[in-house]
């Protein structure tokens, strides 16, 4: 069912076109991705989704019963709330009817023949079902803990940072779970383990979801379907991130064939334009405009391709830079080093080497200390104890707040600052304007000042403007921020290619997996470790790891509850237990019928051909999902109810 329609719609501002005559559906369960370059519209179509903006052209339809949130890249809160006080506020619609279910259900026991207090409990728990909000004070008190909010759950929230505030705000949207949730860059500002957190709970509490999000480990873990802004149009792909890969080369494909059918065409159509007289006629002015508009449209055909061409070679480059473990220069030797602010130990006791053509993320949680080794091995801070020996080379560095940037100086002047119009890059000599078109720069930005630019343009050349530098290593804090996935396996293309050393700060799965040979895992109080492992399978086995040992701590506890006096057991079921209890066989009754049904049609080839192979499929699949949650449900109101007996 489609909670979300937009036809024709196209949003212009001034002279510049976004989007042009599109058409968007989101349906019911959808978790749906928005892709694109930086300023080709991914915002605007969300807010024209939210409702926000108004379209120049074309409708929006959507149900005024479809609740959607969005969050905002700037939450703004009650200058009075706490923490806690400002997710609970958002969920009081929720915590109202969990009141009126606890209410209901007392005066439902004592007369359960009044029609319409029955009614109404099954509204409050079917609205109380779709939420998930039956535990929700355990369900706040988890993502206080996931999200890193619990130590500031009574501050006031607007003293927070603003990385700290969206946290909250992401917290609330969760925990309300509206009919449609609108994410633009969920992931900026979680690290790696948050961002793990949020996976699981979208997943398990079936969102109906539309992000937007350069970290395409997340698109790929979260989206079952990925829509591309290109050229004022939307290209919609089922699947994740890597399904869209395959999609997209699949299109590319599709397109060049197109192509060349549309130039022989073409010639066909141009010797007939040179060669009749006929032509001039007016009867055949409509086959002449034809021809001028297959010029048009073969002239733009070559970049579309091209374009996508380029992109999807990016992506198919090494995952690995150079492994070679040849004698390489020493750069930094860290042995036995100490740092700690406010008595709160950050790095503790430890040894490291970092040599030539070393490619090093630096991992781990928020707050653990990451951004402090950066300044440790560039001389800006000092270490407690411990040495960190520096050999004779030189470093690039980039950092969040953009420092080797001018904001009066054009992107000229800032390129060539002594005159001239060509760089060095990694040993090649360049004009500026076809450099900077490598990292998505148009010409016409040449004489734009650097105060001009968004955020994330100044981080494009931030980063174009570190490879004309001619150091031996190069220093990245979360270098992946702000970027779109295009400018991101440009940079990734760059520091696969570069010779030097790399050290870099960063939360972006993908990223660290393409390029990192080696890992430096902060693990929070002081403890630092190194790892050569790929960092998604990294995490797994840390996973793995954490769900033993819960394992054993909870046959621990157990053994020691069967130790002490049994706690007062239930006396009854619940209201919802009750319902359960009568309805779940009739219904897994009717699936196992169906179930049966489909597996017979399925081996029936008159059958499966008529219906087609592949909805048949699709269709055993989701009841058989439904079959296992719901024998699931009864099995657990059956032991609840045997255990009362």
């Amino acid at each position: 069912m489609a909670l979300i329609d937009l036809f024709n719609v196209k949003k212009q501002y001034d002279i510049k076109v976004l989007l042009n005559d599109v058409d968007f559906h989101l349906n019911d369960g959808e978790r749906v991705t928005i892709v694109g370059q930086n300023g080709c519209g991914k915002s605007t179509l969300m807010k024209i989704i939210m409702g926000e903006e108004e379209p120049t052209e074309g409708k929006r339809v959507i149900n005024n019963s479809v609740q959607i949130e969005m969050l905002a890249q700037q939450p703004t809160f009650e200058a009075t709330l706490n923490v806690r006080d400002a997710i609970l506020n958002e969920l009081s619609e929720l915590k109202e009817a969990k009141e009126a279910y606890d209410s209901l259900s007392l005066e439902v026991a004592e007369d359960f023949d009044n029609q319409e207090m029955l009614k109404r409990l099954e509204e409050v728990t079917a609205f109380l079902d779709h939420h998930n909000a039956w535990n929700l004070d355990d369900k706040v008190e988890r993502i206080l803990q996931e999200f890193k909010l619990k130590e500031y759950e009574y501050r006031p929230v607007i003293s927070l940072s603003g990385g700290e505030q969206r946290r909250v705000a992401l917290a609330s949207l969760i925990l309300k779970k509206p009919d449609v949730l609108l994410l633009d860059e969920p992931t900026n500002h979680l690290d790696v383990y948050m961002v793990e957190f949020l996976e699981e709970i979208l997943l398990k509490e079936k969102f109906t979801l539309l992000f937007i999000s350069h970290d395409r480990h997340f698109i790929d873990t979260i989206a079952t379907r990925v829509v591309e802004v290109d050229n004022q149009e939307l290209v919609s792909y089922k699947g994740g991130y890597r399904d869209f890969l395959v999609q997209k080369e699949e299109r590319m494909k599709s397109m060049a064939k197109s192509h060349n059918t549309l130039v022989k065409m073409l010639k066909r159509e141009e010797e007939w334009l040179g060669k009749s007289v006929r032509a001039r006629e007016k009867r055949n002015q409509g086959r002449k405009a034809r021809v001028f508009e297959l010029r048009e449209q073969a002239k733009r055909n070559p970049t579309l391709i091209r374009k996508m061409q380029i992109e999807l070679e990016r992506e198919k480059q090494s995952w690995k830079g150079e492994k070679s473990l040849s004698k390489r220069k020493m750069l930094f030797e860290i042995e036995n080093m100490d740092y700690s602010i406010a008595g709160k130990n950050l790095i503790k006791n430890f040894s490291t080497r970092i040599l030539q053509r070393d490619k090093i993320a630096i991992v781990g949680i928020n707050g653990a200390g990451k951004s402090t080794l950066l300044k440790l091995l560039l001389g800006r801070l000092q270490a407690d104890s411990g040495s960190i020996k520096k050999g004779d080379f030189s470093i690039g560095y980039f950092d969040q707040h953009r420092e080797m940037l001018n904001n009066e100086q054009t992107l000229i002047e800032t390129f060539c600052p002594d005159g001239g119009d060509h760089v060095d890059v990694q040993g090649a000599h360049m004009h500026v304007y076809a450099y900077l078109k490598t990292f998505l720069f148009p010409e016409a930005y040449m004489t734009k000042k650097i105060g001009q630019l968004s955020g994330g343009e100044k981080n494009r050349v931030a980063l174009a403007l570190l490879f004309t530098k001619n150091v031996e290593c190069l220093i990245l804090d979360e270098p992946t921020n702000d970027l779109d996935i295009q400018t991101i396996t440009i940079l990734e293309d760059k520091l696969i290619a570069f010779q030097g050393a790399l050290l870099f700060v960063s939360h972006d799965r993908y990223f660290i997996d393409k390029i990192a040979s080696k890992l430096i895992v902060f693990k929070g109080e002081g403890l630092v470790e190194e790892s050569y492992q790929n960092y998604t399978e990294y995490l797994e086995i840390e996973k793995e790891v954490k769900a033993l040992s819960a394992m054993e701590k909870e046959f621990k506890v157990n053994v020691k509850k069967e130790e002490k006096p049994k706690e007062k057991k239930q006396t009854k079921l619940s209201y919802k237990e009750q319902i359960d209890l009568d309805t779940l066989p009739d219904e897994i009754e009717a699936l196992e019928n169906e179930i049966e049904a489909l597996n017979t049609c399925l081996g029936d080839p008159e059958c499966y051909q008529k219906k087609g192979l592949s909805a048949l499929s699709e269709e055993l699949s989701a009841l058989e999902a439904v079959y296992e949650e719901k024998t699931d449900r009864y099995l657990e109101v059956l032991e609840v109810y045997e255990d009362l007996q």
